[in-house]
């Protein structure tokens, strides 16, 4: 029984989740728009916009707990310069889960994460 289990487990290891959820999160920062598995897309969101509230925050500390996520550099530097700044005045759900059907291959559900306009 899964009682008061949050979060999906991705048939991985706590520790591979992590790595895959900061790996997903790199590349989303880095490429505005990615595709992925529906469950991984629904994981991703929060975690996500997690680092983009920080960024907005925008001080020393915010930028040093996004950069125990992000390993790339860059992708901090334009998280914090341009995705921060794109969100400041936006509230919140700075995401968007876009169904893209069955994965040919598998069959696997496919989704599309991509951040938002201004």
């Amino acid at each position: 029984m899964r009682h008061r289990a949050k979060g999906r487990q991705l048939s991985r290891t706590a520790s591979h989740k992590k790595a895959t959820l900061n790996n997903l999160a790199t590349n989303l920062f880095k490429h505005d728009r990615i595709v992925t598995t529906e469950a991984k897309a629904k994981e991703l969101r929060p975690f996500a916009e997690r680092l983009i509230t920080l960024a907005r925050r925008g001080d020393l500390h915010a930028r040093r707990l996004v950069e125990r996520r992000l390993k790339d550099k860059d992708v901090t530097h334009k998280l914090f310069a341009e995705i921060g700044k794109r969100f400041a005045a936006r509230p919140g759900g700075y995401t968007r889960v876009v169904k893209l059907g069955h994965r040919a291959g598998d069959g696997a559900d496919v989704a599309r994460i991509e951040l938002l306009g201004e």
